[in-house]
């Protein structure tokens, strides 16, 4: 089914998105994660769109969205939340299915948190919500956390790097016959961009306010109860699988499926990975009380 493409006004911002599938069907927003952009679900959106509406919106600061420089917006997860449900709401989006990822689980959390009547079911691909998720490798973003001065902000440069985005992000654990350089090749693209690596360093600064917020997203599990979906590369280097068994101790009944693949597990098991999403939103969502 052919994707479509489309900008979206928020404001300031000008949402760049993609989308396929009827717009009658069941909706499934996809939130991409750093330093990546909507394009990471290029393989899956055709696998669902026969039987959903898939749309992927980049981020500010990510892909093809237009936002206002550094000093003019704030480059913050609260305001990128503040975007995407902007967007959601020029959109027409009353109900929908969250696909989180990375960078996309605090944004799309927080929309939950928000609007929890919109969310008809969790789809969380090493989309971390516990500190049970956490590797060892964070060392200089906590740094930078905990004293936020010049030093420590360079020390976190090298995350930005595309030999770190090639073979740290996208490589470990992956199998390399199944890596297609297209994603982290326009990723590194992207962060080659003026002014880029700077916003970046700005939310690596700020992902210390979604850690602050596990507690509030665990409680959102715990009342409202969301069907929930962990699929999980069980080789990803910054979020553990500990991350995704995490998930039943708020809501039991949620699903876990550790998958042979590292962080961007869309890049080599999108078919397996829209297999278990199929199988679980067809038994998690009721279509006739869908609104789209």
């Amino acid at each position: 089914m052919t994707t479509r493409y489309g900008v979206q006004h928020v404001g300031d911002v000008d949402v760049f998105y993609r989308e396929a599938g009827s717009r009658d069907a069941p909706v499934i927003l996809l939130l991409h994660g750093f330093p990546t952009a909507s394009h990471m679900f290029r393989d899956l959106i055709p696998l669902l769109a026969d039987r959903f509406r898939l749309i992927a919106p980049d981020l500010p600061g990510f892909g093809q969205t237009k936002a206002p420089p550094r000093g003019t917006f704030d480059y913050t997860f609260d305001r990128l939340a503040d975007v995407i449900e902007g967007f959601t709401e020029a959109m027409s989006l009353d109900r929908y299915a969250l696909y989180i990822f990375d960078y996309g689980a605090p944004v799309g959390l927080r929309l939950a948190m928000r609007h929890p009547e919109r969310v008809s079911a969790i789809i969380s691909q090493n989309g971390n919500a516990y500190v049970e998720g956490f590797s060892d490798e964070w060392g200089p973003w906590e740094a930078y956390w905990r004293e936020p001065n010049a030093v420590n902000r360079e020390a976190c440069r090298p995350s930005l790097a595309p030999d770190t985005i090639r073979n740290w992000q996208y490589g470990t654990g992956a199998n390399p016959d199944l890596l297609s350089p297209d994603g982290y090749e326009l990723d590194i693209a992207y962060m080659a961009r003026p002014g880029a690596e700077e916003i970046q360093l700005d939310l690596i600064l700020n992902y210390h306010s979604n850690v602050a917020l596990y507690p509030a997203f665990q409680s959102y599990f715990r009342e409202h109860r969301p069907p929930l979906l962990a699929v999980w590369g069980r080789h990803d280097p910054a979020f553990l699988p500990a991350g995704a068994v995490a998930y039943q101790r708020d809501l039991p009944d949620a699903r876990v499926h550790l998958l042979d693949a590292g962080h961007f597990a869309l890049e080599t098991h999108a078919e397996e990975v829209a297999t278990l999403m199929r199988a679980f939103l067809d038994s998690a969502i009721d279509p006739a009380t869908v609104k789209t």
